[in-house]
């Protein structure tokens, strides 16, 4: 089958430099990586950055067949180049296209991308959130929010301008940077003392539910998954996975998960990150609706404890999606 693999790396193929830049690109690695996997499962694949000559290239490389229907499918790895709701970007044009693609929509992408948005609709499901304001100054009242507190930006990800902020005063400077370096409002939310668990969800109908990862900060005073834990090797907190949890408490952080990921619409795949704090209640702190796949990834690392390799998640998938658009897997 012909795979068209998009992402965003070259950030020049657009029209006008106009709307917020993203300041993160894609990894080549796994990318390429990812590349290897499906033409290790036997398809035929293209790389394609994901900017104004898109529909261009996919068009050349998966023509429509004599019924005007698809010859090939997208695997979407691209976070967009600039302006609002970025990773809605590539999917809005595939939808336009009609070109099959794998993870989720736009308004998935869309409502997994703004925090406040998410926040509300798991909310309004029943899903436990830490208690929030948005915020524009700081100077808006905090009386209701019980402090330390974690302010952070509206629409941003990889955690970018997390702020751990323990007393009222220090508020107003923390929202101030958000807005000023992010042009956006702040989201402040109380900060849950506690275990931080990722689960990594996979499907559409019936979903499977990977095994818990645990991020085991140790003895660290900063117990919060900043940019830095992210993206710097010695930073990162130790991944424990399966995370060590009672049945009872699994199944509650399982059955929460589902209902964020149904709340928010994804498809295919996605990742849930939570807190229990120390009486054993849970929240949801947010969800990624196209979360990295690499091995080190919490979402990779689930996969291979369940027995996956890379190559065999990758495929998966991509079946996953060809079974959602066309009622059956990849012949």
């Amino acid at each position: 089958m012909r795979v068209a693999v998009v992402w965003n790396h070259d950030n020049s193929g657009v029209i006008n430099r106009f709307g917020k830049p993203r300041t993160e690109f894609d990894d080549r690695e796994t990318v390429e990586s990812v590349m290897a996997a499906l033409q290790e499962g036997g398809h035929e694949t293209l790389l394609c950055e994901g900017d104004k000559g898109l529909l261009t290239r996919l068009e050349r490389f998966m023509p429509p067949d004599a019924q005007a229907h698809p010859s090939g499918i997208v695997f979407n790895m691209a976070y967009g180049i600039q302006g609002e709701c970025h990773s809605s970007h590539v999917p809005a044009m595939l939808e336009m296209a009609g070109v099959p693609y794998t993870g989720s929509s736009p308004l998935g992408h869309g409502l997994a991308l703004d925090k406040v948005i998410t926040k509300r609709l798991i909310r309004d499901g029943g899903v436990p959130t830490p208690n929030f304001r948005v915020m524009r100054h700081g100077t808006e009242s905090a009386d209701d929010l019980r402090f330390p507190v974690v302010v952070k930006p509206r629409h941003e990800s990889n955690s970018l301008g997390l702020q751990l902020v323990h007393e009222p005063a220090q508020l107003r400077q923390a929202v101030e940077v958000i807005v000023t370096q992010y042009a956006q409002d702040a989201l402040v939310e109380e900060y849950i003392e506690g275990r931080e668990i990722c689960v990594a969800l996979l499907g559409n109908g019936e979903l499977e539910v990977l095994p818990l990862v645990e991020q085991d900060f140790g003895d660290r005073e900063t117990r919060l998954m900043t940019w830095e834990a992210k993206n710097i090797a010695v930073a990162a907190p130790q991944k424990i996975c399966p995370a060590q949890i009672g049945s009872n408490l699994a199944t509650i952080l399982r059955n929460i998960s589902v209902a964020a990921f149904r709340a928010c619409q994804c498809r295919d795949y996605a990742r849930v990150d939570l807190r229990i704090d120390r009486c054993g209640q849970t929240f949801v702190l947010e969800i990624n609706s196209m979360p990295g796949l690499s091995t080190t990834s919490s979402y990779g690392l689930a996969a291979t404890t369940t027995g996956h390799s890379f190559s065999s998640l990758v495929n998966r998938i991509l079946d996953i999606a060809h079974t959602r658009y066309f009622g059956i897997g990849i012949p």
